[in-house]
Order: C-alpha cells, then structure tokens, then sequence
C-alpha cells in the first residue's frame, strides 16, 4: 500500500487530501501540522469583522473531524526537522515517518521590512488563524490601526477595520493602492473611495521606526510624517517557505521549483500552494492551489496529470471600491487601454488586439465572466 506524507494542513494541504480520497479511499495518508489542524479559509480572515465572524467562527473543522473526513493519521503541532531522502523518511518530534511520495504544502512566510524603535517585535503579521486570532484579541477595546503595505491584503484589511468602525491609515511607498498589480491611475479609485470612508493614506513614503508611546505606538515615516496608531500590521507580502526544502537540498528559486507533475528536483517529492514554483510560476491565490490539487492527487494515486492553469481572475474584497484583476504575464509585451468614469474602470492590457490581462473596476466588474472567456490559458 502508498504511503503519502504530506506537510501542511492548509487550503493547500486539506484540498489535496481531498482530492487524494476521491481517487483512492485505501492509500495511507498521513499529514503534519504546525498549528492545531484546523480547517479554516485564509480568504476569510480579511473580511471576517464585516462579516460580523468570530476566530472560532471561521473555523470549519477541527482536526478530529479532519481525520475522520479524510481517513489520515493528522499529527498536530509538530514541526518536520528534517527530509532523509536517500531513506525516504521525515524526522519530527523525535521520531521518524517512512513515506512513498512526500508533498511539501508550506505555504509562506510574512515579509516585514527592516524598521527601528523599541516596539519593532509588537508589529503583527496576519497570515493563519492563530495570527487572526491573536490580532483580534489585541483588538478588544482599541481605536486605531495602521497598516504598512498599500497591496491587496492591506487594502482589504484596510476596508475591513474602517467598516468595522475603526480608523485606518496606510502606509507604503506606492504611488496607488495595488501598485505591484494595476497601473497607478487604476488604485486611485480604490484609493479615494476607501479615503471617502475614513481611510489616511500615507504613500510614498515608508515606515522607518515605530516606538512604543502610552497604551499604543508612533510611527515615524521616511518622509517626516508621523502615524500614531493603537496596532501595526504589517502587510507587505509574503515569501514562499522554502527552508525545509532548502535544507534537503531541493532546488528552489523564488519557490520550491517544480513542473507541470508538480514534482520537485527530486522524483518522490512534490510541492504545491504558496511554497511552490510551478514551471516558472509563484501565484499565491486559491484557484491555482484548486488546479494543483486537482491534478497532483490524480498523479500520486496512478494517473500522471499535468496541471493546467485557465485564465483566473482575482476578486479583491473591498467593497467600497469592488475590483477584478488579471495581471498579464509578466514577460509580456503590449499596453493598457484604460477607460474610466465616476462609477467604473476598464482597463485592458493588450499586445496586437490580443487580450492578456485586465482590471475591472466599480460598477465594470460585472464585464469579469465576458472578458475571462478572451483570455489564453496560464498554463495550457
């Protein structure tokens, strides 16, 4: 019988699980955990104070139930050490695991920018349940948040809190919000309608230090400026986990570097999700971790599946401004035709009338499922 080891209980991880048991209900699988193995949407913890959602409330599973669904041996809180890949086994906790095909699902780690003062190590990332739950605890009773990073998680969190009654300010050296995604005229809708609510935006320019002042913290910006704020979140983006995989000796770049099988540098290890570069590809949404595990579960149980990426567009959660993004590839040639008016925004990035990517904005999002259908696959 295959035995398949796979580390991470994200969406990552869980999904592949899944999608294992749908082709193979005999296979031992055993999965490894960091945190406690609760299922849970990461999506969601951007969102959860507008949607009225407690921690405990996003939680779907706990990982008794998990084990139950899945058939697997889930072993919480533990962290792996160490891959033996000539013994094809993992150390953790003392003991060592056999396995057949191993799956790194590690997702990755939160990116915070180098920062001075006496209160650089109270700066929260929010990147697990646990991160959120902390966050939303330090929460209770404050007033005010500041926010380093104008990207897409900042922007929806940004959203998120001012809904929610708090008052927000962002900081990051952008020239617009989604700067990394959009072209800057663009963000500036995002930008202003989140402003209309409350929002203070602090762009070009960074945080230098942050120090601790009475109850909260003073931000001290490149520019002069300074933020005071009750919490720091730090959302500036997040770097594929590749340590473990570094440490055996993976060949790893901007992720774990595999191909169209999902299999690493070496045959019976594989890697999916946030931590994984797939043919050249790092993109840390959910519809491309459907796709890998879609594929990656028919190939460990028998079928060998290249994964295949449609076009998948990003829905980003603020709903003061909606936004519906398809970055063109990043080597491509062409230009944006941009249209915009009070309530909408259209931008389309071509090269010779071919459409390569687009954004769509305000009242445009409902052209999303039209232009879609015009694009050419990611990964054919």
């Amino acid at each position: 019988m295959q035995n398949i080891v796979i580390i991470g209980t994200g969406l990552a991880g869980y999904n592949l699980a899944r999608e294992i048991r749908k082709h193979d209900k005999t296979v031992k699988l055993a999965m490894l955990s960091e945190d406690d193995g609760t299922f849970y949407s990461k999506p969601m913890l951007s969102n959860a104070l507008a949607k009225g959602k407690t921690p405990d409330e996003l939680a779907m599973a706990d990982v008794a139930k998990m084990r139950a669904d899945l058939d697997a041996d889930i072993i919480a809180n533990t962290t792996v050490s160490a891959i033996d890949t000539d013994n094809k086994s993992i150390q953790f906790n003392n003991e060592k695991r056999q396995f057949d095909k191993l799956v790194l699902a590690v997702g990755a780690r939160p990116f915070v920018a180098p920062i001075e003062g006496d209160a650089k190590a109270d700066i929260l990332t929010i990147n697990n349940l646990q991160d959120y739950r902390e966050f939303r605890t330090r929460l209770a009773n404050k007033k005010s948040v500041a926010i380093i990073g104008p990207g897409l998680i900042g922007c929806e969190f940004a959203n998120d809190l001012i809904e929610a009654g708090f008052a927000v300010s962002v900081i990051g050296p952008d020239q617009a919000p989604l700067g990394r995604l959009l072209p800057e005229s663009t963000g500036l809708p995002l930008q202003q309608a989140l402003q209309d609510k409350g929002v203070v935006w602090h762009l070009q320019t960074t945080a230098q230090r942050i120090d601790k002042i009475g109850g909260g913290y003073r931000l001290t910006l490149a520019n002069g400026e300074s933020v005071l704020a009750d919490i720091v979140i730090s959302a500036i983006g997040l770097r594929a986990d590749m340590s473990l995989a570094s440490e055996t000796g993976l060949h790893c770049e901007r992720g774990i570097v595999v191909d169209r099988h999902l299999m690493s540098s070496h045959k019976d290890i594989y890697a999916l999700g946030d931590c994984a570069q797939v043919d050249g590809l790092v993109l840390p949404y959910i519809l491309p971790i459907m796709q890998c595990a879609r594929a990656l579960a028919q190939t460990l149980t028998g079928t060998p599946t290249t994964v295949t990426y449609p076009p998948m567009p990003v829905v980003v959660k603020t709903p003061a401004y909606p936004l519906v993004i398809s970055p063109p590839p990043a080597e491509a040639s062409g230009a944006w035709q941009i249209e915009q008016t009070a309530e909408a925004c259209t931008a389309l990035f071509k090269h010779n009338d071919a459409l390569l990517g687009f954004m769509l904005g305000g009242k445009a999002v409902t052209e999303r499922q039209a232009l879609t259908k015009l694009l050419p696959p990611i990964l054919a």
